[in-house]
């Protein structure tokens, strides 16, 4: 491989290669999240505690990662996909392997839920942050084939995470799991970059400039007392760029020093950073005053704290109803997911088709996932729940129009901050979601109110979002425009743009 990548997009050839590293890279990390709901009534018949503490095991890994998805963007941003890749690697798998040693319920909050909550997030900042870049005209189709990684992994783990418990229990399950996460490390290796991190050209700089200092006063770095010439005689002649790197960052770190100290330099920095974060957070109280924005993100906050726990709660949902007495052959779960995955292709088509209004079509999922979850608790069948895991599995797959939606609302420039926002609301319902729903079953000892307390969330945010949108509004809207906004995006930092 030559070390000299051109910046510009591929749209195919290495980028495919790309792309199928990606798929793998969603689908093992992704793969034991996405199907948690096979191991929650494991934890609660191995630790005895209640529904609402145990379900944050499984509310946390997924949704750590999306709050935290600003700080996992700026480490790609900074060291590159593929450093980032092996780095969650090693994160997935140690949170796996040591949740099998975990001797109470809080021990598993902290390595299931943050330690593979965060190496998730890793995992889907380098995966489409690499793709973003490799692909241009074709980047929706390549994102959709990323993403749906997460739907196959969670399909195929969780019928083998039944297998592996009935062979080998909990805790050889989740070792065995852990184990297969550490070949994120070689879904890591084609993943070269088209643009240089951060940190590269951070370095890259410093040696250029301890360089030109070196060519531009010989006669002075030679004077310079060097601890590090212990060779007599040839010393000052085999000098290496690395050693005068060493003596010219001590003396510019003195340097440095002494005019923060004897002048205003520091409180220049303090000053662009406070302007920095300030005209960020006025860009978000703007995008926030849109009307049609702020329902959205309401609407996909409701719709996380209630579309998202029928994934861990459904296999208890059918056991605690007597409707079966083990987990079948293909889980609930498993349902959920391979829906999920066959809805972000079908719904991401769709938003494509002109005739259709790609809002209406998202408050359309919203409201029918809310009317599923109202259906779940007078299900007297495993078949009919199976129907309705369907349903809300392929309604959710409307996560792959979220970016093309936030699209029309704020426009392409503004799509990294205003996408950013809503993964932090959308986070925000996951982690709260489950958690309430165990609430409720502990204290009523059934499903039903928790169940209608969600259906009831989802349909409340989908119809917010479609009232927000008619176009009765747009009148008062032209009567007094909102001035334009001026953004500045940049798709190597959107690491959640899928």
């Amino acid at each position: 491989m030559s070390p000299h990548v051109s910046e510009k997009a591929l749209d195919g050839g290495w980028g495919w290669v790309i792309v199928v590293a990606s798929f793998m890279g969603q689908f093992l990390a992704y793969g034991s999240p996405q199907s948690v709901g096979v191991l929650y009534p494991e934890w609660l018949s191995t630790f005895q505690e209640g529904k609402g503490l145990t379900a944050w095991v499984g509310s946390l890994v997924s949704g750590v990662g999306l709050i935290a998805s600003p700080v996992c963007s700026a480490c790609v941003s900074n060291f590159g996909a593929r450093p980032v890749t092996i780095f969650s690697g090693v994160m997935v798998a140690g949170g796996l392997m040591l949740s099998a040693f975990a001797p109470n319920v809080q021990f598993l909050i902290f390595s299931y839920g943050v330690v593979v909550g965060l190496g998730c997030g890793l995992v889907y900042a380098a995966t489409v942050t690499i793709t973003c870049q490799y692909f241009d005209t074709r980047r929706g189709l390549a994102l959709g084939i990323v993403t749906t990684g997460t739907s196959v992994g969670g399909f195929l783990y969780a019928t083998a995470k039944k297998e592996l418990i009935e062979l080998f229990g909990l805790e050889g399950c989740l070792l065995i799991i852990g184990a297969l996460s550490l070949n994120l490390m070689a879904c890591a290796g084609p993943m070269r970059p088209l643009h240089k991190p951060g940190y590269y050209l951070k370095q890259k700089a410093a040696i250029e400039r301890t360089e030109e200092q070196l060519f531009s006063q010989p006669e002075k770095l030679q004077a310079t007392e060097d601890p590090v010439k212990t060779t007599a005689g040839t010393a000052g002649k085999s000098l290496t760029v690395k050693d005068l790197l060493i003596t010219v960052d001590a003396k510019d770190t003195l340097t440095y020093e002494k005019s923060v100290l004897g002048s205003s330099a520091l409180v220049r920095i303090i000053k662009k950073k406070r302007q920095a974060y300030s005209k960020y957070m006025r860009a978000t109280g703007e995008f926030l005053q849109d009307r049609v924005f702020a329902s959205l993100c309401v609407a996909l906050f409701l719709f996380s704290l209630g579309a998202f726990p029928p994934v861990l709660f459904m296999e208890d949902v059918a056991q605690s109803q007597g409707l079966i007495d083990d987990i079948s052959v293909i889980p609930l779960v498993s349902i959920v997911a391979i829906t999920t995955g066959l809805g972000k292709l079908v719904l991401g088509m769709m938003a494509d088709l002109r005739w259709i209004n790609s809002m209406y079509l998202y408050a359309f999922t919203v409201v029918g996932s809310g009317v599923a979850l109202l259906i779940i608790p007078v299900s007297k069948s495993y078949l009919a729940l199976q129907i309705l895991s369907g349903v809300v599995g392929f309604f959710s797959g409307n996560w792959s129009i979220t970016p093309y939606v936030t699209t029309k609302i704020v426009g392409i420039e503004g799509l990294t901050q205003a996408y950013g926002i809503l993964m932090f609301f959308g986070g925000l319902g996951i982690m709260f979601g489950p958690p309430v729903v165990g609430w409720f079953y502990d204290w009523t000892q059934s499903y039903e109110i928790a169940f209608y307390f969600s259906g009831g969330c989802v349909i409340l945010g989908g119809l917010c979002l479609f009232f927000s949108t008619l176009s009765c509004w747009d009148r008062k809207k032209n009567d007094n425009p909102r001035p334009e906004i001026q953004y500045t995006s940049n798709c190597d930092k959107v690491a959640s743009v899928a």
